[in-house]
């Protein structure tokens, strides 16, 4: 508060932490003075009143909290197209992979397998067929394409676990061939963190040929040290490293000769 002259006036007031919603209706603050003790300041100074007013900038956004939000569950889309897998609801189509039979969903498999896409649903596909037969993929690997086309994740058991990384091997190349590259990354991925002496130039073959960028940087860096790349060298992957990638082994050999 200022006097008429404009010298500040020592007036002390109850100190109350407000801060201002965009919420209310009203703009300010009700509760700033009690109308008496403004009575007597403008009394005091023959009916003058001087505001000074000081505008105080915070960086830090404030956040405000609806105590009466309702909490949004997460979503179990994963689980309930899991489960509708499981169950053969509503299946339509039976695929026949080394004598096992699967069924699934029409729709969801010709969003995910383009290449199934005009096989069961363009000009050419045939209406009274209901079983679609596949002979050149394992029943174990296929099952687990079509786990992550209904749960979006990699099917992973202890049986899987303990055959790895053949199975990711399998599995790699599975969702290459049909277009599957999300799940092609996340085989990648694990197969970077699962390599070793007995595996390296298999998989260093297996990245070449499927344009596996990063799996093959790791497999080569991993080969670069001379004592692991002469171990990996009695393996029989190694042999067909050579044989089948020549340009690849060349890259290996300039790793090793700069890594001293």
């Amino acid at each position: 508060m200022l006097e008429k002259d404009g010298k500040a006036q020592i007036t002390a007031f109850d100190e109350v932490d407000h801060v201002f919603s965009g919420t209310k209706k009203y703009r300010g603050y009700r509760k700033f003075i009690e109308k008496p003790k403004l009575k007597s300041l403008s009394q005091a100074n023959n009916g003058y009143l001087i505001i000074r007013c000081v505008l105080t900038v915070v960086k830090e956004s404030r956040t405000e909290v609806n105590r009466n939000t309702a909490v949004v569950p997460q979503s179990n889309l994963q689980d309930q197209l899991c489960q509708v897998w499981k169950d053969g609801q509503g299946a339509d189509v039976t695929f026949s992979v080394g004598g096992q039979l699967f069924e699934a969903h029409r729709c969801l498999l010709a969003a995910w397998f383009l290449v199934f896409k005009a096989e069961l649903f363009g000009p050419m596909k045939e209406k009274e067929t209901q079983c679609i037969k596949i002979d050149d993929i394992d029943p174990e690997i296929f099952e687990a394409l079509l786990h992550f086309i209904y749960t979006d994740s990699m099917l992973v058991d202890e049986h899987y676990k303990e055959s790895k990384p053949a199975k990711l091997h399998h599995l790699q190349v599975a969702s290459d061939r049909y277009g599957l590259d999300r799940l092609k990354v996340m085989c990648e991925s694990k197969l970077s963190e699962c390599i070793d002496v007995e595996t390296v130039a298999t998989t260093l073959v297996l990245a070449e040929q499927h344009h596996c960028k990063d799996l093959k940087e790791a497999c080569i860096e991993f080969m670069a040290p001379r004592n692991v790349l002469q171990a990996a060298m009695a393996t029989d992957g190694f042999k067909h490293l050579v044989a089948s990638c020549p340009l690849v082994m060349k890259e290996l050999l300039d790793m090793v000769s700069r890594s001293g």
